[in-house]
C-alpha cells in the first residue's frame, strides 16, 4: 500500500480532524486522551517516546500505545525521539504515525533536522508530521516550513510563539505567522495558540485557513473545550478517574498533575486539601480528595455563593472549568482573590511551613527568621552595598580597600593595613639597589673569570 501524502493523509487517515489535543510531556497519557475524545477531540498525540527503549522493551510499547486493548484511541499520532539512523530504521514497526517534533532540540540530534525528516520519510511506511514554533521574522518562518515540506513532512503544526515565549514571557501567539505558513506550503497545517473557547477555534480556522486547531493548556483546564461548554470541575475529575481505572496502568504523578490543573482555582481557597492532594500516594487517596473538594463546592453552591465567587478575572465561579488565559508579554499578572493563597502572614504557624523551613528553624533555634525584625544594613557611601559594621570610612570592603590604597591609610575592621606597611622612601631605594646588585652578580657567576674581572673593573 502506497504511503498517503499531504491532504490525502489528513482526509483518509486522520478523518479530516479539526479539533486536536496537543502533545504534552507527562500529560498526554491514554486516560486523558480518551477523556478528551469523549468531549469533542478528534485527534490526539502520545507523549514523547524514546525509540531505542521502544524497540527493545515490549512493556514500554504496551504501556504507551495499547494497540491490542484500546482501538477507540484512533487516529493517534506518536511522537518519537530518535538519535541515529539505525534506530530510525527499526522504530516504526508498530507505530501508527511517527512524528518529528521541534521539542527535541538540535543539540540532541546527531544530524541536522532536515536530514532526519528526509531520512524518516524515506525509511518509514507511514507519513511524517512535524510541530514547530515560529521565528520573529516572517520570512524565516516561511523558509523553515518550506524546508520541512521539502524534506518530506506531510502535516505541519505551527505554534504561533517563538522559542523564547515561555514562562513569564509567554505572550500572545501570532496567527499572522500561521496564516503566512499556511499560504506558503501545500500540506495540511494545524494552528496552536490563543485557544480559550470553541469560538476561538472557529475564528482561528476562518482567519488563518488552517485545517485544524490544537489546544494544550486550554484542554488541561477544560477537557470539554471542543464541546463548547464549561462543566463543573468535579464532573471532569470523576470521569477522568473512572477512565484511569478502566485502562491501567497509569502513572500516579500524571493523575495528580491533572487533578491539580482541574482543581487549580478551588485549591487556592481550600489549602488543606491542596496539601493533602500533594501527599496522598494512592489512586484511591486522590479520588477521595477530589470527592471532598466536590462536597465543599456543593456546600458553597447550596449557601448561594455563586454570585460572590464570580470575582476578579475569572469568568465563572472557581468550581467551573475555566478557560486558560495567558498574560500578555511584558505585563504583570494581576493577583486576584482566587489566585492568592489563603494564608495570612499574621496567622502563620510552624504547621503551615514547609518541611524544609521547619528543619531549618530546628537546626538554628537562636536565629531570627522574621524579615521585619532583622536589622537593616547601612549602605556604603559610594556603591550602595552594605557597609562594614566597624569600617572607619563607612564603606564596603571593596570601596574601603580602594580608598586605603589611594590615601595610604588603614582600616582595622576590614583588615586593610596600607599605612603601617609603607616603608620609608630611602629604605625602598636601598632595597632596590641591593636587588639590582644581586641580579648582576648572578649573571656574572655564569660567565668566564676573565670577563668577570673586566666587568668588576668597569664597575669600580
Amino acid at each position: 500500500m502506497a504511503k498517503l501524502q499531504g491532504f490525502e493523509f489528513w482526509s483518509d487517515t486522520l478523518k479530516q480532524a479539526r479539533y486536536v489535543v496537543a502533545p504534552m510531556v507527562d500529560q498526554s497519557e491514554l486516560a486523558w486522551r480518551l477523556l478528551s475524545r469523549r468531549h469533542g477531540a478528534q485527534l490526539c498525540y502520545t507523549p514523547m517516546l524514546h525509540a531505542q527503549v521502544f524497540v527493545r522493551d515490549a512493556n514500554y510499547r504496551k504501556e504507551n500505545l495499547y494497540n491490542e486493548v484500546c482501538e477507540e484511541d484512533r487516529p493517534l499520532i506518536t511522537q518519537v525521539r530518535i538519535h541515529t539512523d539505525q534506530r530510525l530504521a527499526r522504530a516504526p514497526l508498530d507505530l501508527s504515525c511517527p512524528s518529528v517534533s521541534q521539542s527535541v532540540r538540535p543539540k540532541h540530534l546527531k544530524f541536522p533536522l532536515y536530514l532526519s525528516v528526509r531520512l524518516a520519510n524515506e525509511k518509514l511506511s507511514v507519513p511524517i508530521t512535524c510541530k514547530i514554533r515560529v521565528f520573529k521574522e516572517m520570512e524565516k518562518t516561511i523558509r523553515y516550513a518550506q524546508m520541512l515540506e521539502k524534506a518530506g513532512c506531510q502535516l505541519l503544526t505551527v505554534h504561533g510563539r517563538t522559542k523564547d515565549q515561555k514562562g513569564a514571557m509567554t505572550g500572545i501567539a501570532s496567527w499572522e505567522h500561521i496564516k503566512a505558513v499556511r499560504k506558503a506550503v501545500n500540506i495540511p497545517v494545524f494552528a496552536n495558540g490563543n485557544i480559550q473557547h470553541l469560538s476561538d477555534v472557529e475564528r482561528c480556522i476562518q482567519e488563518t485557513g488552517v485545517q485544524g486547531v490544537m489546544s494544550a493548556e486550554g484542554n488541561l483546564h477544560n477537557p470539554a473545550l471542543f464541546e463548547g461548554r464549561s462543566p463543573p470541575v468535579w464532573e471532569m475529575a470523576e470521569e477522568y478517574l473512572e477512565v484511569v481505572k478502566l485502562y491501567p496502568p497509569c502513572t500516579l504523578s500524571y493523575v495528580r498533575a491533572h487533578l491539580f490543573k482541574l482543581w487549580h482555582h478551588t485549591l487556592q481557597i481550600h489549602q488543606d486539601l491542596r496539601e493533602e492532594l500533594a501527599k496522598v500516594k494512592t489512586l484511591e487517596g486522590l479520588a477521595d480528595v477530589s470527592k471532598q473538594l466536590r462536597l465543599r463546592c456543593q456546600e458553597e453552591i447550596a449557601k448561594g455563593k455563586d454570585a460572590e465567587e464570580k470575582k476578579g478575572d475569572l469568568p465563572f465561579p472557581h468550581w467551573i472549568c475555566q478557560p486558560y488565559v495567558r498574560p500578555p508579554q511584558g505585563s504583570e499578572v494581576k493577583k486576584t482573590v482566587c489566585q492568592k493563597r489563603a494564608l495570612e502572614d499574621s496567622d502563620r504557624t510552624a504547621d503551615t511551613l514547609s518541611k524544609n523551613k521547619q528543619k531549618k528553624r530546628s537546626r538554628n533555634p537562636n536565629k531570627n527568621f522574621c524579615p521585619e525584625q532583622k536589622p537593616k544594613y547601612i549602605k556604603c557611601e559610594q556603591c550602595g552595598n552594605p557597609k562594614g559594621n566597624k569600617c572607619v570610612f563607612n564603606l564596603c570592603r571593596g570601596c574601603c580597600k580602594k580608598k586605603a590604597y589611594k590615601e595610604v591609610a588603614d582600616c582595622p575592621s576590614q583588615y586593610t593595613h596600607i599605612h603601617s606597611r609603607t616603608f620609608p622612601l630611602s629604605l625602598i631605594w636601598w632595597s632596590a639597589q641591593s636587588l639590582l646588585l644581586s641580579y648582576f652578580l648572578m649573571i656574572l657567576s655564569c660567565t668566564s673569570t676573565k670577563s668577570t674581572i673586566i666587568f668588576m673593573r668597569s664597575l669600580s
